[in-house]
Protein backbone atom coordinates (compact mmCIF):
# COMPACT_ATOMS: atom_id res chain seq x y z
CA UNK A 1 0.00 0.00 0.00
CA UNK A 2 2.89 2.46 0.86
CA UNK A 3 4.09 4.38 -2.11
CA UNK A 4 1.40 4.38 -3.61
CA UNK A 5 0.61 7.77 -5.91
CA UNK A 6 -2.81 9.18 -5.47
CA UNK A 7 -4.34 12.00 -7.33
CA UNK A 8 -6.49 14.59 -5.61
CA UNK A 9 -8.92 17.18 -7.31
CA UNK A 10 -10.87 20.18 -5.73
CA UNK A 11 -11.30 23.02 -6.27
CA UNK A 12 -9.34 26.42 -6.71
CA UNK A 13 -11.03 28.74 -4.28
CA UNK A 14 -10.38 27.47 -0.75
CA UNK A 15 -8.36 29.99 1.12
CA UNK A 16 -6.03 29.54 4.15
CA UNK A 17 -8.24 29.00 7.35
CA UNK A 18 -11.28 28.38 5.91
CA UNK A 19 -12.64 25.03 6.52
CA UNK A 20 -12.17 23.51 3.06
CA UNK A 21 -8.93 24.82 3.19
CA UNK A 22 -7.77 23.05 6.47
CA UNK A 23 -9.73 19.79 5.41
CA UNK A 24 -7.60 19.54 2.27
CA UNK A 25 -4.47 20.33 4.41
CA UNK A 26 -5.12 17.28 6.95
CA UNK A 27 -6.04 14.62 3.90
CA UNK A 28 -2.26 16.04 2.52
CA UNK A 29 -0.56 15.45 5.70
CA UNK A 30 -2.50 12.08 6.22
CA UNK A 31 -1.19 10.89 2.95
CA UNK A 32 2.14 11.46 3.16
CA UNK A 33 2.02 10.21 6.79
CA UNK A 34 0.68 7.09 5.07
CA UNK A 35 3.61 6.74 3.19
CA UNK A 36 1.54 7.96 -0.26
CA UNK A 37 2.89 10.48 -3.08
CA UNK A 38 0.53 13.40 -3.70
CA UNK A 39 -0.24 14.73 -7.29
CA UNK A 40 -2.70 17.65 -7.91
CA UNK A 41 -3.22 20.31 -10.39
CA UNK A 42 -0.33 22.13 -8.58
CA UNK A 43 -2.01 25.67 -8.06
CA UNK A 44 -3.79 27.53 -5.35
CA UNK A 45 -6.74 26.64 -3.20
CA UNK A 46 -7.20 22.68 -2.85
CA UNK A 47 -3.96 21.78 -4.72
CA UNK A 48 -2.48 24.37 -2.74
CA UNK A 49 -3.98 22.52 0.66
CA UNK A 50 -3.05 19.18 -0.43
CA UNK A 51 0.58 20.08 -1.18
CA UNK A 52 1.45 21.78 1.44
CA UNK A 53 0.03 19.36 4.16
CA UNK A 54 1.93 16.23 2.27
CA UNK A 55 5.00 18.42 2.28
CA UNK A 56 4.59 19.54 5.66
CA UNK A 57 3.94 16.04 6.83
CA UNK A 58 7.28 14.89 4.64
CA UNK A 59 5.72 13.99 1.95
CA UNK A 60 6.50 14.08 -2.00
CA UNK A 61 4.07 16.51 -3.83
CA UNK A 62 4.06 16.32 -8.00
CA UNK A 63 2.31 19.47 -9.05
CA UNK A 64 0.61 18.82 -12.51
CA UNK A 65 0.58 22.20 -14.55
CA UNK A 66 -0.30 23.77 -17.80
CA UNK A 67 0.74 26.66 -19.82
CA UNK A 68 -3.60 27.37 -20.76
CA UNK A 69 -4.26 27.90 -17.29
CA UNK A 70 -1.47 29.77 -16.67
CA UNK A 71 -2.82 32.13 -19.59
CA UNK A 72 -6.53 32.26 -18.59
CA UNK A 73 -5.15 33.24 -14.76
CA UNK A 74 -2.36 34.70 -13.65
CA UNK A 75 -0.90 31.34 -11.38
CA UNK A 76 1.96 29.39 -11.17
CA UNK A 77 2.92 26.21 -9.31
CA UNK A 78 2.67 26.54 -5.52
CA UNK A 79 5.47 26.47 -3.30
CA UNK A 80 4.81 23.01 -1.99
CA UNK A 81 4.66 21.37 -5.30
CA UNK A 82 8.78 19.23 -5.19
CA UNK A 83 8.43 18.12 -8.43
CA UNK A 84 6.05 20.20 -11.44
CA UNK A 85 5.09 18.42 -14.49
CA UNK A 86 4.10 20.89 -17.15
CA UNK A 87 1.81 20.56 -19.91
CA UNK A 88 1.00 22.93 -22.97
CA UNK A 89 -2.98 21.97 -22.83
CA UNK A 90 -5.46 21.47 -19.84
CA UNK A 91 -6.19 18.55 -21.86
CA UNK A 92 -3.41 16.79 -21.47
CA UNK A 93 -2.89 17.97 -17.95
CA UNK A 94 -5.94 16.49 -17.14
CA UNK A 95 -4.86 13.27 -18.70
CA UNK A 96 -1.44 13.16 -16.97
CA UNK A 97 -3.67 13.32 -13.59
CA UNK A 98 -4.88 10.43 -14.34
CA UNK A 99 -2.96 8.35 -16.06
CA UNK A 100 0.02 9.42 -13.50
CA UNK A 101 -2.22 7.79 -10.26
CA UNK A 102 -2.71 4.33 -8.65
CA UNK A 103 -5.45 5.83 -6.85
CA UNK A 104 -7.89 9.05 -7.03
CA UNK A 105 -9.70 11.33 -4.68
CA UNK A 106 -12.04 14.36 -4.71
CA UNK A 107 -12.65 16.81 -2.53
CA UNK A 108 -15.39 19.77 -3.54
CA UNK A 109 -14.87 21.39 -6.35
CA UNK A 110 -16.51 23.18 -9.61
CA UNK A 111 -16.81 22.77 -13.01
CA UNK A 112 -13.05 21.35 -12.98
CA UNK A 113 -13.50 19.40 -10.64
CA UNK A 114 -16.14 18.24 -12.10
CA UNK A 115 -14.97 17.18 -15.32
CA UNK A 116 -12.27 15.62 -13.85
CA UNK A 117 -14.25 13.37 -11.96
CA UNK A 118 -16.49 12.39 -14.88
CA UNK A 119 -13.36 11.86 -17.25
CA UNK A 120 -11.87 9.33 -14.52
CA UNK A 121 -15.46 7.89 -14.29
CA UNK A 122 -15.65 7.37 -18.12
CA UNK A 123 -12.08 6.12 -18.44
CA UNK A 124 -12.84 3.48 -15.72
CA UNK A 125 -15.97 2.61 -16.92
CA UNK A 126 -14.50 2.06 -20.91
CA UNK A 127 -11.05 0.01 -19.41
CA UNK A 128 -8.90 3.37 -20.96
CA UNK A 129 -7.42 3.51 -17.65
CA UNK A 130 -6.21 0.56 -15.32
CA UNK A 131 -8.88 0.17 -12.29
CA UNK A 132 -8.03 1.82 -8.96
CA UNK A 133 -9.78 3.43 -6.03
CA UNK A 134 -11.93 6.08 -7.08
CA UNK A 135 -13.28 7.98 -3.82
CA UNK A 136 -15.64 11.17 -3.72
CA UNK A 137 -15.17 13.20 -0.78
CA UNK A 138 -18.63 14.97 0.94
CA UNK A 139 -21.79 14.86 0.81
CA UNK A 140 -22.42 17.28 -1.95
CA UNK A 141 -20.89 14.47 -4.55
CA UNK A 142 -22.77 11.58 -3.04
CA UNK A 143 -25.73 13.85 -3.48
CA UNK A 144 -24.49 15.55 -7.12
CA UNK A 145 -23.72 11.56 -8.60
CA UNK A 146 -26.78 10.11 -6.80
CA UNK A 147 -28.98 12.45 -9.09
CA UNK A 148 -27.03 12.46 -12.03
CA UNK A 149 -27.65 8.38 -12.07
CA UNK A 150 -31.05 8.66 -10.82
CA UNK A 151 -32.13 10.94 -13.74
CA UNK A 152 -30.02 9.59 -15.96
CA UNK A 153 -31.87 6.03 -15.14
CA UNK A 154 -31.18 3.75 -17.93
CA UNK A 155 -27.86 5.03 -19.57
CA UNK A 156 -25.36 4.07 -16.89
CA UNK A 157 -25.24 0.57 -16.01
CA UNK A 158 -25.89 -0.93 -12.37
CA UNK A 159 -22.21 -1.79 -12.79
CA UNK A 160 -20.60 1.50 -13.83
CA UNK A 161 -23.00 3.60 -11.15
CA UNK A 162 -20.44 2.01 -8.47
CA UNK A 163 -17.07 2.61 -9.28
CA UNK A 164 -16.90 5.79 -7.60
CA UNK A 165 -16.94 5.18 -4.00
CA UNK A 166 -17.84 8.15 -1.59
CA UNK A 167 -17.27 9.36 1.88
CA UNK A 168 -18.03 11.87 3.68
CA UNK A 169 -14.80 12.86 5.64
CA UNK A 170 -11.05 12.58 4.66
CA UNK A 171 -10.68 10.58 7.88
CA UNK A 172 -13.24 7.62 6.33
CA UNK A 173 -11.65 8.50 2.94
CA UNK A 174 -7.97 7.78 3.90
CA UNK A 175 -8.87 4.68 5.65
CA UNK A 176 -10.83 3.44 2.32
CA UNK A 177 -8.23 4.24 0.54
CA UNK A 178 -5.75 2.53 2.23
CA UNK A 179 -8.22 -0.63 2.40
CA UNK A 180 -8.61 -0.56 -1.42
CA UNK A 181 -5.12 -0.03 -1.94
CA UNK A 182 -3.93 -3.25 0.12
CA UNK A 183 -7.12 -5.50 -1.27
CA UNK A 184 -5.44 -4.60 -4.78
CA UNK A 185 -2.24 -5.88 -3.74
Amino acid sequence: MAGQKVTIFGGSTPKPGEPAYEQALGLGRSLAAAGHTVITGGYRGTMEAISRGAAEAGGHVIGVTCAEIEAWRPVTANPWVSEEIRFPTLRERLYALIDLCDAALALPGGIGTLAEIAVLWSQLQTGASRPMPFILIGPGWAQTMGTFIREQAGYIPEKYQHLPVYEDNIEAAVKTLNYLLDSTR
